[in-house]
């Protein structure tokens, strides 16, 4: 099949406000539809009609994305069944999917997710520096693999896997388009805005092209820092830019390149010191800003061999971090100086990735596809506290310390010095195989094998505190085994489908960045597995008027890699231990009784208890019990919308009705305070002039309702946004 002529597949999956509940893997042809209902996506990294592919997955098309006015991943995100985001702060927050997380705050190891760009890795084999949250402008759809993706996709997905799918260039002809918004948030003192452009231009029409992409953003802070006398202290800005350039020289040959750099710029931090209800103030001693970047180059050749099409890709991601943090909130000023303990850390990292795969023809009782693919990880993080006086207090009083100076413990007044570094590399092979036993049946079964090295190091320098500095290198750990996967498929006519699917995901151990400072606590730490067993239906009645999606499911996570905090200081550290069994049910239900109405309902029941004691050496008990709820898993999640629009009308009306639930959830393991149990209503309604322009206005959270997000600390978290109204304008010449 050439990269000229891409199939188009009919689209009749379940949808969500047209989020189509498809049972794919990831799309990867951005351009072939702007319709929910007619699109080309890539099965398992090969094209399939998403009809003939067990598994559940969510896409959320560009139309949709504009259609919710999204600008990030916390506007529609939790639209998908079976996912909740920990918002915590921009570049770092979390989709969490079945409820597979040991904390609504960040995960002290890999994420429980995966994230792609076009199928290219943005998660590295590690501590994620930066989880990128690209921005919605020019994204052709963002996908959300529900369940364990390890057999094709390696470490991070034990939950699932999102990958956003950016527009690539077109050669075939010119384009521009352009977005902007203004908004006002309650309790914010400034007006939010966003302007963002895009320019595709043919070069060799039908050859050759390029598309570029430039935007910013930002979002008025709505906390107050009383401390600072600071009134919306957490202003965000974001900006980026993206790059395409395809090159299709023979009608069996396509080359593509994509850079991507966006940056995330947050004044101070969006947690809320809880306390007095409906809070929206915190109180520090500094502007605990947080920045963020990530820069991604790629290159991608797709070359139709006749017995098989040959994808080869490689990829470069850098990431940058840089934060301050009061410490001083937790037990006050340090006592031998009467001053605030400040925290610091700065990261980078580098991430070197390349795939090479074959795949099959589409067609015939037997499909299927073999590849292998290499990752290198370095990366390096400096931690420190800084106490204002405190090199002058040891100076002042030499036998306190052991005669050693301030200079030497304490250089410019920096408390402790911590310097961590890890080296991974990762090589694997995988591959699937499908086999039609009979007509309407299908066998598919799937491994990958891997094996990881990992040469991490901590270095604890000499410090105020007095605790013996170290140098700890374990050498080089090795980790390797064998993912599977298996799925049987029944599906004897297009409307109906049935199928049953086993697969697993895992996620690589690590280090304690601060264990020297605790005594008892472990330096090191496991890997961690989830194995998911599935089973699901999909119906289209009269003529596609009702869908019906319908999952059930059971995971089992073993050896948990569990993020806790050591008390009075909250230090982070990671455990292994215990196990949790998931159970749940997702109901997707579409209705479209008129072509102008769409009616959609999601339901997900989601039960994630442990099945055995986590230890904790700092808990009542020295652990949490078998049965314990796991952090920020839910077990209700509602979404309902309604869709109502006039194609046929002069000026094309739309009116979009979108509502959210997610029942509470305890914020930590022993935790008595929960997140969730709120509701959320957002109205969407546009009008378009002269088929290129379009005027739209928006009310996110309209009734304000104040709900917590996640609360790492039990008495300190992020709560949601209030009310947000505001005016969109589009133009397009396409």
């Amino acid at each position: 099949m050439s990269f000229a002529s891409v199939k188009r597949v009919v689209f009749c999956g379940i949808s969500l406000l047209a989020l189509g509940q498809t049972s794919a893997a990831f799309a990867q042809n951005a351009s072939a539809s702007t319709d929910d209902n007619d699109i080309v996506v890539t099965a398992t990294k090969r094209q399939e009609s998403v009809r003939d592919v067990p598994g559940s997955v969510s896409a959320v098309s560009e139309a949709t994305l504009q259609k919710l006015n999204a600008q990030s991943l916390s506007d529609y995100i939790t639209r998908v069944p079976g996912v909740v985001f920990n918002d915590y702060q921009p570049g770092v927050s979390e989709v969490v999917i079945r409820g597979i997380a040991s904390s609504t705050y960040h995960e002290a190891n890999q994420a429980t997710t995966g994230y792609y760009l076009n199928q290219i890795p943005l998660i590295e084999p590690g501590f994620p520096l930066v989880i990128p949250d690209v921005d919605s402008f020019d994204v052709s759809r963002v996908e959300v693999l529900r369940g364990p993706q390890g057999t094709l996709f390696g470490s991070s997905s034990l939950g699932g896997a999102v990958n956003y799918v950016v527009n690539e260039a077109d050669p075939s002809a010119f384009d521009a388009g352009f977005e902007g918004n203004l908004s006002s948030t309650k309790r914010a003192g400034e007006v939010n805005y966003a302007a963002k452009a895009m320019v595709n231009l043919p070069i060799a029409t039908d050859k050759l092209a390029v598309r570029l992409v430039a935007l910013q953003r930002v979002d008025a802070g709505y906390l107050d820092n009383t401390l600072l006398g600071k009134k919306g202290s957490n202003d965000l800005r974001v900006r980026g830019l993206r790059g395409s350039i395809v090159f299709t020289p023979t009608e069996t040959t396509k080359i593509s390149a994509l850079s991507m750099y966006q940056e995330y710029d947050l004044d101070d931090q969006t947690y809320v010191i809880f306390g007095t209800p409906k809070t929206y103030d915190r109180a520090t001693n500094v502007a605990e800003f947080q920045d963020t970047s990530f820069m991604l180059h790629s290159l991608k050749l797709e070359q139709d061999l006749g017995f098989a099409t040959l994808t080869a890709i490689g990829s470069y991601t850098e990431k940058k971090a840089n934060l301050a943090f009061d410490n001083s909130i937790f037990g006050g000023n340090d006592p031998r100086t009467n001053t605030p303990e400040l925290a610091s850390s700065r990261g980078k990292s580098k991430t070197d990735y390349a795939e090479l795969r074959l795949a099959s023809p589409d067609g015939g009782r037997f499909r299927w596809l073999i590849g292998a693919n290499y990752t290198r990880l370095r990366s390096a993080n400096t931690d420190g506290t800084y106490i204002e006086g405190i090199g002058d207090h040891i100076d002042a009083n030499p036998g306190m310390f052991g005669g050693q100076s301030g200079d030497t413990l304490a250089p410019g007044d920096l408390a402790t010095r911590t310097v961590s570094s890890n080296r991974v590399t990762e090589k694997a092979i995988f591959g699937e195989a499908s086999f039609d036993i009979v007509d309407h049946l299908t066998l598919t079964v799937g491994g990958r094998l891997f094996e990881y090295r990992s040469s991490p190091r901590l270095q604890y320098l000499p410090n105020a505190n007095l605790i013996p500095p170290f140098d700890f290198a374990p050498g080089t750990r090795k980790d390797s085994d064998f993912i599977p996967k298996v799925s049987l498929t029944y599906k004897p006519s297009d409307d109906f489908m049935v199928y049953a699917l086993y697969s697993e995901g895992f996620r690589i151990g690590g280090i304690n960045v601060y264990s020297a400072a605790v005594p008892g606590l472990p330096l090191t730490f496991e890997s961690d597995t989830t194995k998911n067993y599935e089973i699901g239906t999909r119906v289209d009645l009269i003529d596609k008027t009702l869908s019906i999606d319908l999952t059930a499911y059971h995971i089992d996570w073993g050896n948990i890699q569990a993020r806790l905090f050591t008390p009075g200081d909250f230090n982070a550290y990671t455990v292994n231990g215990g196990g949790a069994d998931v159970d749940g049910i997702e109901l997707s239900l579409t209705l479209r009784p008129t072509r102008n109405l769409t009616l959609a309902s999601n339901v997900s029941y989601n039960d994630a208890r442990l099945s055995t004691l986590l230890p904790d050496s700092f808990a009542p008990g020295g652990g949490y019990a078998k049965g314990t709820q796991l952090p920020g898993a839910s077990d209700w999640i509602l979404s309902n919308s309604v869709d109502l629009n006039f194609p046929d009308s002069p000026l094309k009306p739309r009116f979009n009705l979108s509502h959210r639930y997610m029942s509470g959830a305890p914020v930590a393991f022993g935790a008595a305070l929960e997140k969730g149990d709120y509701h959320i209503i957002d109205l969407n309604a546009s009008i378009t002039v002269a088929d290129r322009v379009e005027l739209g206005l928006f009310a996110k959270n309209l009734f304000n309702q104040y709900g917590i997000l996640n609360a790492p600390f039990s008495f300190a978290g992020s709560v949601t946004r209030p009310r947000t109204v505001g005016a969109t304008l589009r133009f397009s010449l396409n």
